[in-house]
């Protein structure tokens, strides 16, 4: 999943990417709001959390832009503003949620837990991906393969989601990277390999049938057959 952070306080900007990126999150952080304008406007992101007063362009603004744009991409305002009157207009500018600081990280991840379900819910009624036997709950998080539980790190079930709502697909490296992985990571490097072949050690062992293809020169495919 990824997950855009326009924040100008450097401290609050590190604790949220830390934080987001532990949680398995690929995350782009804008400094000021020229910067997340841009982004917005050309990337495509699961959820964006926004700071309200930033330098160059304001919170507001994106998000009215966004808006205007047709984009309904989920939008959490946090912000030191948190009066009454501050969060209904934040919320009438077409955002979707509004936390004040200072907060707490774990509140922070439940509100953006419970946008990423209603937009699941708001454009598709999927709330589970199947491929053969194994299947992935997208409301619980979790995974199975022929009724057993299969223990996956944050990480790992993103890119398990990700092939599997491609499966049939080739997924190229540079795929995983844009929806797994940070965009700071060398294309060349072996994370990925390392990442997928725990992922197939999870749901390939012990079972006939392989699922997780690795596509030579080309990245990877998740396929009842190859």
């Amino acid at each position: 999943m990824r997950v855009m952070v326009v924040e100008d306080d450097q401290s609050v900007a590190d604790y949220l990417v830390k934080g987001l990126r532990e949680q398995g999150y690929s995350v782009d952080h804008a400094t000021d709001g020229g910067e997340g304008l841009l982004l917005a406007n050309t990337e495509n992101y699961d959820i964006i959390v926004i700071d309200r007063m930033l330098p160059s362009v304001d919170g507001l603004t994106i998000v009215k832009s966004i808006r205007a744009a047709g984009k309904t991409t989920p939008i959490l305002i946090l912000s030191a503003l948190g009066e009454v009157d501050d969060r209904v207009e934040g919320l009438n500018a077409g955002a979707d949620d509004y936390l004040s600081k200072p907060f707490a990280f774990s509140e922070l991840m439940a509100r953006i837990n419970a946008q990423m379900r209603r937009n699941t819910a708001s454009t598709s009624n999927v709330t589970e991906l199947k491929v053969a036997n194994l299947r992935l709950d997208l409301l619980t998080h979790t995974a199975t393969r022929a009724g057993q539980v299969i223990e996956l790190q944050p990480r790992e079930f993103n890119m398990l989601e990700y092939l599997m709502r491609n499966a049939g697909q080739v997924i190229t490296r540079t795929m995983l990277l844009e929806h797994v992985w940070d965009y700071q990571f060398n294309p060349q490097t072996n994370v990925i390999d390392v990442l997928v072949s725990r992922l197939r050690r999870k749901i390939d062992n012990g079972f006939p049938q392989p699922l997780l293809h690795t596509i030579r020169g080309a990245g990877y495919m998740i396929n009842e057959t190859r």
